[in-house]
C-alpha cells in the first residue's frame, strides 16, 4: 500500500508511520528526514534546502521531489510505502501521481492528522528538536496551512481522504489510523 500522511508539524505523523511500518511492512519515506540528512551530508540539495528551511519556507517542489523520485524507485518501495512531509503541495501531488502512473502504481489512501494550533505549539515545545524554535515553526504551520489545504481537496475528490482527530493518546490516534488503513484496503477490492 501506498499511504499518504497528511498533517502541520508537531500532529504526530513520524510517530503514527512507525507504528505503520510494523503493521504494513512498507518503508517510511519521511521528507524532513531526507532534507535534514541531506544537510548534515553537506549535499548541494542539502545545502540549498537549508536555505529555505532556516526561514521556516517550504523547500521547492522539484528539489523535493528529486528526494522523493530517488527513493520511490528503491527495491523496498515496491510493495508499498508511507509518505509523510510530501506531497506538500497540489502540484508535488499532480508530480506524484504522475511518478506512480508512470510506474503503473497509485496511491491507495491519504490520512489527514488534524490537530489544533495550540495543541501543535505544545508539543513543538515538548520535542525541542534543532529546528524548532518557535518563530519557525510558527511560519511552518501558516505554510503548512496556505499550501497544503488545497491537497486535501485534491484527494478527497479522488475519494482517497479521510481525516482523523490528532489528539490523544498514540494508542488512541493509531486505532483510528488503522481503521482508516481497513477502509482503504476494502476500497481497493
Amino acid at each position: 500500500m501506498r499511504i499518504i500522511l497528511i498533517g502541520p508539524p508537531g500532529a504526530g505523523k513520524g510517530t503514527q508511520c512507525q507504528r505503520l511500518v510494523e503493521l504494513l511492512d512498507v518503508p517510511h519515506l519521511s521528507t524532513g528526514e531526507m532534507l535534514r540528512a541531506a544537510i548534515q551530508q553537506g549535499t548541494a540539495e542539502g545545502q540549498e534546502a537549508a536555505t529555505y528551511m532556516n526561514r521556516g519556507q517550504l523547500v521547492p517542489d522539484q528539489l523535493v521531489l528529486s528526494l522523493v523520485t530517488r527513493r520511490l524507485k528503491g527495491p523496498d518501495c515496491r510493495k508499498g510505502c508511507l509518505l509523510d512531509g510530501f506531497p506538500r503541495t497540489l502540484p508535488q501531488a499532480e508530480m506524484l501521481d504522475d511518478l506512480l502512473e508512470r510506474q503503473a502504481m497509485s496511491v491507495d489512501g491519504v490520512i489527514e492528522l488534524t490537530v489544533p494550533r495550540d495543541e501543535l505549539v505544545r508539543r513543538m515545545l515538548a520535542r525541542q528538536r534543532e529546528d524548532d524554535n518557535p518563530e519557525i515553526f510558527s511560519r511552518r504551520i501558516e505554510s503548512f496551512e496556505r499550501q497544503t489545504a488545497p491537497l486535501l481537496e485534491y484527494y478527497e475528490r479522488r475519494g482517497k481522504l479521510i481525516s482523523i482527530d490528532g489528539l490523544g493518546t498514540a494508542d488512541d490516534i493509531f486505532q483510528r489510523v488503522h481503521r482508516a488503513i481497513r477502509a482503504f484496503r476494502r476500497s481497493r477490492r
